[in-house]
């Protein structure tokens, strides 16, 4: 079965308010098999999700009423679904601060067409499990099928970014993992500059994760490089 056949059924919701915008992408999605939802502001998305459960969220940063960064935190507090951020705000201080709002991937305005529809198959996708159904790391224990995770026998909730970002670290216990790496097994390989993302999720898991997140005990920084995940004492 094709790439596109498989979007069959998932549902997208896209909030924007700019008519142009929604048109291209009812339109793009809609014939690759999504089922879709438009909003034109955060209020008009948060009424439709009450009784419409999307697999994906894809929002404009800037709109009336409410802003893409306030949807992000709204949708983060009841909901780990994925988040893609659309803007024509292209420098890494929007970028981090949608990140650290909760969005998963930032795409900047004017975009082509193939560029986001890679981005919604790699915020749909879910990592592969390399036959391990559970990792076990110290005191760390991540579920691969049920896709929990306990540290401490206290479970821990990821979004699903997150959870990817965790667990091609732990597939790679004790080794170092570049940011290019990473960037490319979780958000694919049109996303291997964009160092920004790793750094803001990689503070969100040790916030999540870590006892005292400024003296880590499970992800080690290599300056420079990337990443290491350690098994804590």
């Amino acid at each position: 079965m094709s790439a596109e056949n498989k979007s069959e059924h998932r549902r997208i919701l896209v909030v924007d308010d700019e008519p142009q915008i929604t048109r291209v992408l009812r339109t793009t999605l809609s014939s690759r098999g999504y089922d879709l939802r438009v909003a034109n502001d955060g209020e008009t998305a948060l009424e439709i999700m009450k009784d419409w459960n999307p697999d994906l969220v894809i929002t404009d940063l800037v709109m009336p009423q409410m802003n893409g960064l306030e949807l992000c935190k709204r949708i983060r507090t009841t909901s780990k679904l994925p988040i893609i951020v659309l803007s024509v705000k292209g420098e890494e201080r929007s970028k981090v601060q949608a990140l650290d709002a909760g969005a998963d991937d930032y795409v900047t305005k004017p975009f082509g067409i193939n560029e986001l529809m890679a981005r919604v198959r790699a915020n749909l996708r879910r990592l592969p499990s390399n036959g391990e159904p559970i990792l076990e790391i110290g005191k760390l224990r991540i579920d691969l099928a049920a896709r929990r995770v306990t540290v401490e026998s206290r479970e821990v909730h990821l979004t699903p970014k997150e959870f990817d970002v965790l667990v091609y670290l732990a597939q790679h216990r004790g080794k170092v993992v570049t940011h290019r790496a990473l960037l490319g097994a979780v958000w694919g390989g049109q996303s291997s500059e964009q160092t920004e993302y790793v750094r803001v999720f990689v503070n969100r898991l040790r916030k999540k994760l870590e006892p005292d997140e400024r003296s880590p005990r499970y992800i080690v920084t290599e300056p420079w490089v990337g990443y290491r995940l350690e098994q804590a004492d």
